[in-house]
């Protein structure tokens, strides 16, 4: 895609998923995501080039002035969209693919110290919330959704949402019949039983407390 048409669909990923945009001025003047990933197209473009420092640079200059740090050798697809963005990561070897959105706090990670493929890879229309952290060489399916502050390290399929920590798969999204079927969740139903047989104990206590008041009388 041409460098413009390929601005263009930033902009346009920008007020499809933020309702708060009031126009593409506003936008280009002022959202931090935007302005970060034009900074990570110049320093990716050197950093392909083979050209020493100056793309860590531009990426270092980058998050001073937006608070999100791109490594010049990450991936990025069309139309990404970085809501707010304080504190947003995205490693050296990360892949995004196209129509992503990552909020703020976000980290694609690594866990090697090897030069290797080390960080994530996003499928296309991959949504992050807030806080989440995707750790690993792991592929993240089309579609997904990964809630917010959940700690992700290992493969997510497509049209799946995760929650949690360490991030484990809740629900699927059915594209067929437009319907999210939520799966079971053992450990919120033992908390739940839990809940009631605390419930029923203090009852329990409360009963031999007045019979105990009963019977001094």
């Amino acid at each position: 895609m041409a460098l413009i048409q390929s601005i263009l669909e930033d902009i346009r990923s920008a007020k499809a998923r933020d309702p708060a945009a009031n126009g593409s001025l506003e936008i280009v003047l002022t959202y931090p995501g935007f302005h970060a990933r034009q900074f990570h197209r110049l320093a990716h473009s050197l950093h392909e080039m083979g050209v020493p420092l100056l793309p860590r640079l531009i990426s270092h200059f980058s998050r001073l002035v937006t608070g999100i740090e791109i490594h010049p050798g990450a991936e990025i697809g069309e139309g990404l969209f970085i809501d707010h963005g304080m504190g947003v990561v995205i490693g050296e070897t990360a892949v995004i693919g196209d129509f992503c959105h990552l909020t703020q706090g976000v980290t694609l990670g690594g866990t090697s110290n090897r030069r290797e493929k080390r960080h994530p890879t996003l499928g296309n229309h991959v949504t992050v919330g807030a806080g989440a952290k995707i750790i690993g060489a792991i592929t993240i399916g089309d579609h997904a959704t990964i809630g917010a502050g959940s700690v992700v390290v290992a493969n997510v399929p497509e049209y799946a949402t995760v929650g949690g920590g360490p991030g484990r798969v809740i629900a699927y999204y059915d594209p067929g019949n437009e319907t999210t079927m939520r799966l079971p969740d053992p450990e919120f139903d033992r908390i739940e039983e839990l809940a009631h047989q605390v419930e029923a104990l203090q009852a329990r206590i409360d009963e031999l407390e007045r019979t105990k008041v009963t019977s001094n009388r």
